[in-house]
């Protein structure tokens, strides 16, 4: 894991036994990350390529192995029983996807309430393949006043890790823009290549 200790402006969980569990977990699996995480308390990442429920899964163990505390949010279907209880431990928040202003709502106001936080979306919204991404993350960046993190996952290499933050500046076509020039080489990296939509016509 090559990312600073010292991090200390990020939110953690604060759980030493776990967050071994989660390394050893990602060893025996072969992944790792790379890079670093930004040194900022607050922020939106977005994770994508996003194809298949593996992604959830390399996710969690990642955050967990990381020592961050990210809330993320997630389609309400996914927290029924039996697995409710599991989901919102993890970080997760339901969301109605019927009601995209009330989420939006509701992610601004986290931020405003709190100090350190990371809110973590999946743009493409599902794991079909979509050319519009989901631009719930980016309202709630420019509302919040916090900057955007591409997140990344790609199968090919086992490998996860974050780009540079960016701050949007209310031109959403000229910000999305970036964004999917950072996600351009990861276009085939996902589990299910050929899935993964750029956003072309969001």
């Amino acid at each position: 894991m090559n990312t600073r200790e010292s991090s200390d402006a990020l939110p953690r969980r604060g759980g030493r036994a776990g967050r071994w569990c989660w390394q050893l977990f990602l060893r025996l699996l072969g992944w790792e990350f790379e890079g670093e995480v930004p040194n900022l308390p607050r922020f939106v990442v977005i994770g994508a390529p996003h194809t298949s429920n593996w992604d959830f899964v390399i996710a969690m163990a990642i955050i967990g192995a990381l020592d961050l505390r990210v809330t993320w949010l997630g389609k309400h279907t996914l927290f029924r029983w039996p697995f409710r209880a599991v989901m919102l431990r993890l970080g997760g928040i339901p969301v109605d996807r019927r009601e995209p202003h009330g989420f939006v709502a509701r992610a601004v106001l986290a931020f405003e309430s709190e100090e350190r936080l990371i809110i973590g979306i999946t743009p493409e919204g599902t794991r079909k393949r979509t050319t519009r991404w989901k631009t719930g993350f980016y309202h709630i960046a420019v509302a919040a006043s916090v900057p955007v993190v591409p997140g990344y996952i790609d199968f090919s290499r086992r490998r996860v890790g974050m780009g540079p933050p960016m701050m949007p500046t209310g031109d959403i076509e000229a910000d999305l823009k970036k964004l999917r020039g950072f996600y351009a080489p990861f276009a085939d990296a996902g589990r299910r290549p050929g899935l993964f939509g750029l956003g072309e016509d969001a």
